[in-house]
């Protein structure tokens, strides 16, 4: 794991920030991969387990460089991480218009903790009567975000399961560049972290070419899980306003602006919203 992964770990197990949600959807003026009636199909959240599953950290290698050497990491399951995460994904899920949520699993391969994984989300959700819900094993669902993206509306799924899910999902609708998340600890007894969803990307550092939106849309999740609602609103209003235009766009959406020139569009946006 490199250094950075490593403190993201830290600081999300460290601070129980159990929920990692990443919100997607086209914004006005991209085209993605998909051909446009599908495209517009996009507008769905996931909701990620953060702290155990198949990051837990639990494993290790023994025999290093003999030919019997072994390598182990362990998903850990618990039905206490399961249930929360189960019903935070809920409770998004009914606070969206559409109340329909897709459980993520592979309990056909992996019959011990996905099992598990699927037996609680089922009882939890059967606590919300008036959310629809369905389940996908994990290698169905990508083809199901390809093949229809407006049949899925809120999503949960495991640390790993997610973590491809959610940047599939980015790059359907445009870009990784794009794509926001927070790190959320739901009790609120703890501080919760807000990152663009591309990592650090040290093969583009000081090439002036990352996609400056996915930060400004993590600002926005901030704002609002901040109780700034409004705020949130007029700098997403703002992104919104610059990739509509078209102009002053990132290689990543087929432009040729840089990082400076797209952060100074939106400000100019928020500027003009402001005034």
């Amino acid at each position: 794991m490199s250094r950075s992964g490593e403190l993201r770990l830290a600081i999300c197990q460290g601070f129980d920030q159990y929920a990692n949600v990443r919100p997607t959807r086209l914004l006005p003026g991209v085209t993605g991969p998909l051909r446009e009636e599908l495209g517009r199909g996009i507008d769905w959240v996931i909701v990620r387990e953060n702290s155990e599953g198949e990051y837990a950290g639990v494993g290790g290698r023994a025999h290093r460089g003999l030919p019997i050497e072994v390598a182990m990491d362990v998903a850990v399951f618990t039905r206490a991480g399961v249930e929360r995460i189960c019903r935070h994904a809920c409770e998004v899920a009914m606070a969206r218009p559409r109340r329909l949520l897709t459980v993520v699993t592979k309990s056909n391969a992996q019959r011990h903790g996905m099992v598990m994984w699927d037996e609680v989300c089922a009882s939890v959700t059967a606590q919300y009567p008036d959310l629809t819900v369905d389940k996908m094993l994990v290698d169905a669902m990508t083809a199901r975000m390809v093949m229809k993206p407006e049949s899925i509306d809120t999503v949960v799924a495991t640390n790993l399961h997610a973590d491809i899910l959610s940047d599939l999902a980015s790059a359907l609708a445009g870009s990784l560049g794009i794509g926001a998340t927070g790190n959320i600890d739901p009790s609120r007894q703890r501080p919760s972290m807000f990152e663009p969803i591309h990592g650090s990307a040290f093969d583009i550092t000081g090439k002036g070419i990352a996609n400056p939106l996915g930060c400004f849309w993590t600002g926005a999740m901030l704002l609002e899980h901040l109780g700034e609602a409004r705020a949130a609103q007029r700098l997403m209003a703002a992104v919104e306003a610059v990739t509509a235009r078209g102009q002053v766009l990132t290689p990543d959406l087929g432009g040729s602006a840089t990082t400076a020139q797209v952060k100074d569009a939106v400000i100019a946006a928020l500027s003009g919203a402001n005034a």
